[in-house]
């Protein structure tokens, strides 16, 4: 409903209708005592308000559209002078050919405001010019501010909806990037014949499963992210064997939130860049814990006698995840990369989300 409204007051000229009926309503109503017969009151306020609303037309649709936004700024101060002065003009002509002779009783104390009644003498009064121009200008005023919000809220869900597709994509491109690097370790397994390979499918369809069907929220609870970390790591080490030693402490209630498949890309990294390219036993460190109102995800790896720094050369996986942080932890975040010679670690900090 209110996203409707939002649309209603962003592009249909009719608001200004909507608006002024509003302001006779709000006027008319507070300055009811004023006027002996309900007929003046009515008349009074309805040519009012269409004064009022026809001058916000003119600002709002026209000066302010094609010469203050495109920077002819004296054009358009000189054309609100103007504009204000004729609406003026406008006004005193209808005071003095309608109102002060159909409703002399109203106006009597109003007339001796003016040395000079005549049209000319009120034509140059200037603290009356003024005076009128604010009455007249305040719902341009409301309007701009409505329509102010309105753009501001406009441009809050398109940034959303940015957010939205950025995350998709990410995450698409993160998905192959793991059913790759999983697919190449279940076809080591069927070369070798290996009685590993069902228990092999098993764990993937599990993590496909996961990733399909089950992480599509923004966040997710940090147990099925566990659990996903667990049956990839079950997959490495039917991989590896021996090559690699394992070590997953965690110190959590399973509960928190954590945006889906983030943590398990730094895993990802631990064995792409640190066990495939080893030769002797590599080691893998994983701490996951909840350290006052934080998550903190350590990985730690160790790496090859000369390989490549992932200073030098980031993995896809790596550059996902920070922009994934950034869309998601804006300023709620903290990621410490650590690349010796014989060892990497990556220190996460995230604010909790907690379900």
């Amino acid at each position: 409903m209110l996203h409707q409204v939002q649309n209603f007051l962003e592009v249909s000229k009719f608001k200004y209708l909507v608006f002024g009926l509003l302001i006779f309503a709000f006027s008319a109503s507070a300055s009811s005592w004023y006027y002996t017969t309900t007929n003046e009151l009515i008349i009074t306020y309805g040519v009012r308000a269409s004064i009022q609303i026809a001058m916000a037309y003119v600002i709002l649709e026209y000066l302010i559209p094609n010469l203050l936004n495109k920077g002819k700024t004296l054009a358009f101060v000189l054309l609100i002078v103007i504009t204000l002065l004729a609406f003026y003009l406008i006004c005193t002509l209808i005071s003095m050919a309608y109102f002060e002779p159909t409703f002399p009783a109203t106006y009597v104390n109003y007339l001796k405001r003016f040395e000079d009644a005549s049209f000319w003498g009120r034509s140059t009064n200037v603290s009356e010019f003024i005076s009128k121009s604010l009455y007249l200008l305040y719902p341009t005023f409301l309007l701009s501010v409505l329509k102010l919000y309105t753009e501001k809220q406009r441009l809050l869900r398109l940034n959303e909806q940015k957010k939205t597709a950025e995350l998709l994509a990410l995450k698409n491109q993160l998905n192959p990037h793991f059913l790759f690097n999983t697919l190449n370790n279940l076809y080591a397994l069927t070369l070798k014949k290996s009685d590993n390979a069902p228990k092999v499918i098993q764990k993937l369809s599990e993590i496909l499963d996961y990733i399909l069907y089950r992480c599509n929220d923004e966040y997710v609870s940090l147990d099925k992210e566990i659990a996903l970390i667990e049956n990839y790591l079950s997959l490495e080490k039917i991989r590896y064997a021996n090559r690699v030693k394992i070590s997953f402490s965690k110190n959590v209630t399973g509960q928190e939130k954590v945006a889906p498949l983030l943590l398990l890309t730094f895993v990802e990294n631990a064995f792409k860049h640190g066990v495939a390219n080893e030769v002797n036993q590599a080691n893998i460190n994983i701490n996951i814990s909840k350290i006052r109102e934080q998550l903190v995800f350590k990985v730690q790896n160790s790496k090859p006698i000369n390989t490549k720094s992932l200073v030098e050369k980031e993995s896809i996986g790596l550059q996902n995840i920070k922009k994934q942080l950034e869309l998601l932890y804006p300023k709620a975040y903290d990621l410490i990369i650590e690349n010796k010679s014989n060892s990497f670690t990556a220190n996460l900090k995230l604010d909790m989300y907690d379900v």
